[in-house]
């Protein structure tokens, strides 16, 4: 098999869209819910989370066959664990005004659910390439959800993208007004409810019968 066959491509882009973990699955909504208030954070976060799936997919797949079943979950965490460590040390390094901003969230991508379900689904039973290309797309999926919802927040919220004003001073002279509500964590759940009814509008197979 190819490094990018059929079954491959499938693996990849199945999460962006069909499969998102966040949308389809609900999984990882709390921290989605958590960090989106402005789009940097959530940008951060999403690139955290992937690389740790990534890795960890690819690491526990390595060792797949010499992992004793009864111990299998304790040996995940401490995989996860320890990457989720390396991360918190880089960012702490070359981004810390994020770092700081994320807050705990960032210790806690732990206990994402996307993560222990990928290594439990997916990399015990199939191949470092393969897994590495499931983590990728499992991570870039929920990355894209917490972008899109960080940049309406953001935008309607703050008037601002990236830290930058990009709403004219001309429309608030004319009496527009950033719409508070938007910042607060109950606009994050509405957001993303929002999204999931217009995924699932454009996807009829999600639908419950």
């Amino acid at each position: 098999m190819g490094l990018l066959s059929e079954k491959n491509k499938q693996v990849l882009s199945g999460p962006l869209s069909v499969n998102n973990p966040v949308v389809v699955q609900m999984l990882g909504i709390c921290s989605a819910l958590a960090v989106t208030s402005k789009l940097e954070p959530a940008i951060v976060m999403g690139l955290s989370v992937t690389a740790v799936v990534a890795f960890a997919n690819v690491i526990i797949s390595l060792i797949r066959n010499t992992i004793p079943n009864r111990i299998r979950i304790i040996v995940q965490l401490v995989v996860v664990a320890a990457l989720v460590t390396i991360v918190s040390e880089v960012l702490k390094a070359y981004a810390y005004d994020v770092n700081k901003q994320l807050s705990v969230f960032v210790g806690l991508i732990i206990t994402n659910c996307i993560l222990m379900g990928r290594l439990e689904a997916f990399a015990l039973g199939n191949g470092p390439w393969e897994s590495f290309l499931d983590g990728i797309g499992n991570g870039v999926g929920y990355a894209l959800i917490l972008i899109i919802v960080g940049f309406f927040r953001e935008l309607l919220g703050s008037g601002t993208l990236l830290g930058f004003q990009v709403i004219p001073q001309a429309l608030y002279d004319l009496g527009y007004a950033n719409n508070g509500l938007m910042i607060l964590p109950p606009m994050a759940l509405i957001t993303i409810a929002v999204i999931i009814w217009v995924h699932r509008s454009k996807n009829k197979e999600l639908q419950e019968k």
